[in-house]
């Protein structure tokens, strides 16, 4: 589900996603994923994820789902093994809430899916060599 100009924010509050906290593994990109999630505290949901392809950080994230009024806003940064940033320094990459449906969230980008208490899936559309594609991460409480 895409952003699109005149189209208003879902109103949400952190408590509905708050089904995401906890640790979480799965598999993509040829390796083994995994986020660590916070419980809502002070306003917004703090996580961190990690890529291991053959033993090895292939890159992490961290970011959070904030509330702002009445929505919610997923927003994250990208780091190399070494913690060097992939964006600069005042970017963040952000996405806003679009729609909430039964156990789904639609940011404008990423679709946050709750399939049971202990799995999830988040979709992400992602450009992969000047193309966009829809990655699916499956993820299973640790």
């Amino acid at each position: 589900m895409a952003f699109k100009d005149g189209d208003s924010f879902a109103k949400a509050d952190l408590s509905e996603i708050a089904w995401m906290e906890g640790h979480w593994r799965g598999e993509a990109f040829g390796g083994i994923t995994e986020e660590i999630w916070s419980p809502p505290l002070g306003g917004s949901m703090l996580f961190s994820f990690k890529l291991v392809i053959n033993g090895k950080v292939n890159f992490y994230e961290v970011g959070h789902i904030r509330q702002i009024k009445e929505s919610l806003v997923f927003e994250l940064k990208h780091f190399n093994p070494d913690l060097k940033a992939w964006e600069e320094k005042d970017e963040v990459q952000s996405f806003k809430l679009l729609k909430v449906a039964d156990n789904r969230f639609y940011f404008d980008g990423f679709t946050f899916e709750k399939i049971s208490e202990n799995e999830v899936n988040i979709y992400g559309r992602i450009t992969e060599n000047g193309t966009e594609v829809e990655e699916i991460f499956n993820f299973k409480r640790q």
